[in-house]
């Protein structure tokens, strides 16, 4: 007699932040996470690995398949809307909680928040994401909405800037392109289409339920058996790689756009296309270069304040590394009357800093700061659910990023510095305002 597959249920535990949470793996390869957290609310995410730069990929069948820019955002707003004619958000707005959705570079969550009434939101949750039920009609009238959503976001100086800082760096690699699309891409998409990227993504091997709050870990698990249909089944197609496309240097060092802005944006981009293939190793160079900027870049640093006190930029500069399985870039962004005095004043300092080398004293307060903000995020029940979904996402585990910034050292940092933010590498880009020459 064959018997049957087990689920497998596994424990996570830190001693360093006391916290722990389950993983139940599903005969299917479907995962649930339960992260019991004695807090007023509670926040589930059903999210699928699969974004806006996954638009070339292998059907099931081996066929290389190519789908219009915008299609994984398209495919989140169509879901809320199911066969009866009902809308999912709707019914989640009845039992009192707080739906959302989002999709970014290389994943899509669906999600909900909410005080009471959980077991039936979660209901809720599973049955319109597992549903999916597109026509023609439906996909039709779902497009005037996407595209004044696309022209709020054209509408946005910041996002511009960012965009055209992607678009800098990027000449093949499809995170150059609008998460939404453009009206042309929009145009070309058709239900059939969506069916196919459904059918290819969103699987079970490729999916996962986070849910982190107040509640009975079992129950969940009991919940969540009886709510998933028997035809969630099959593994994701075979994504394409479109890093390998990627020459090391920037494809633009500059990129120029005129908005309505009272002082200049800008968004310096460093790129970097050397990504470990090992989830682990990620994350080892994710926290090396999360030290490496607070030491070169932070508010209580020499270079921030020199810049700061010239009047050379507004208050609110930001910095941050950014790295997932096939993009990899550092960027600053700010506000500043000359953006390209900015980016001459960073070459400058870097290169100060590559000659006299970086100095202990930071490093040891940068890692405490980071180890420091690796623990506040455990504050939340939407941050502990929204941060274990990303690392969900990379193949990794959330409690291990603390245990690998602790054993980052000044060797491991300034390594990693020697390759980065090379001149080669870095695009600036710039909104002006519309009255600027």
């Amino acid at each position: 007699m064959l018997m049957k597959p087990e689920i497998k249920k596994q424990l996570f535990e830190s001693a360093l932040l006391e916290e722990k949470y389950y993983k139940y793996t599903y005969p299917s390869g479907f995962s649930l996470y339960v992260y019991p957290k004695k807090m007023s609310t509670v926040y589930a995410i059903f999210g699928v690995k699969y974004g806006s730069v996954d638009n070339q990929f292998k059907t099931h069948d081996g066929a290389q398949l190519t789908v219009p820019d915008g299609i994984a955002h398209f495919l989140e707003h169509k879901l809320f809307f199911n066969e009866d004619g009902s809308d999912s958000f709707e019914r989640f707005s009845e039992l009192g909680t707080d739906p959302n959705a989002y999709t970014s570079f290389n994943k899509t969550a669906y999600l909900f928040s909410c005080t009471d009434h959980f077991d039936e939101a979660l209901c809720e949750l599973i049955d319109f994401v597992t549903h999916p039920y597109f026509t023609e009609e439906s996909v039709e009238s779902e497009k005037g909405i996407i595209l004044e959503e696309m022209r709020m976001y054209d509408d946005s100086p910041g996002d511009r800037c960012f965009y055209g800082m992607l678009e800098g760096m990027y000449e093949h690699h499809s995170i150059r392109r609008n998460i939404c699309g453009t009206e042309r891409s929009i145009s070309e998409i058709s239900a059939p289409l969506l069916y196919s990227c459904y059918n290819a993504f969103y699987r079970p091997s490729n999916m996962s339920l986070t849910v982190c709050g107040d509640v009975d870990v079992e129950q969940v698990n009991r919940l969540v058996l009886s709510r998933l249909p028997e035809s969630f089944r099959g593994d994701a197609v075979g994504k394409i790689n479109e890093n390998s496309l990627e020459a090391p240097q920037a494809f633009k060092p500059l990129v120029e756009q005129k908005m309505q802005v009272a002082k200049p944006l800008f968004c310096i981009g460093f790129k970097d296309t050397d990504i470990p293939d090992d989830p682990r190793q990620r994350q080892k160079k994710d926290a090396v270069m999360a030290i490496l900027n607070e030491m070169l870049f932070s508010r209580a640093g020499e270079f921030y304040s020199s810049l700061f006190e010239r009047h050379l930029i507004s208050p609110a500069m930001s910095y941050g590394y950014t790295i997932s399985e096939t993009f990899a870039y550092n960027s600053i962004a700010g506000e500043a009357d000359d953006p390209k005095l900015v980016l001459k004043e960073v070459t400058e300092y870097l290169d100060k800093v590559r000659s006299q080398g970086l100095c202990q004293e930071d490093f040891n307060r940068a890692k405490r700061v980071m180890l420091a903000e690796s623990v506040k995020l455990f504050d939340s029940t939407e941050s502990i659910a929204n941060t274990l979904f990303s690392f969900i996402c990379e193949d990794a585990e959330i409690f291990e990023y603390a245990d690998i910034l602790g054993g980052v050292t000044l060797e491991d940092v300034s390594k990693a510095f020697e390759q980065s933010f090379l001149p080669s590498t870095v695009t600036l880009s710039v909104v002006y305002p519309l009255n600027e020459n």
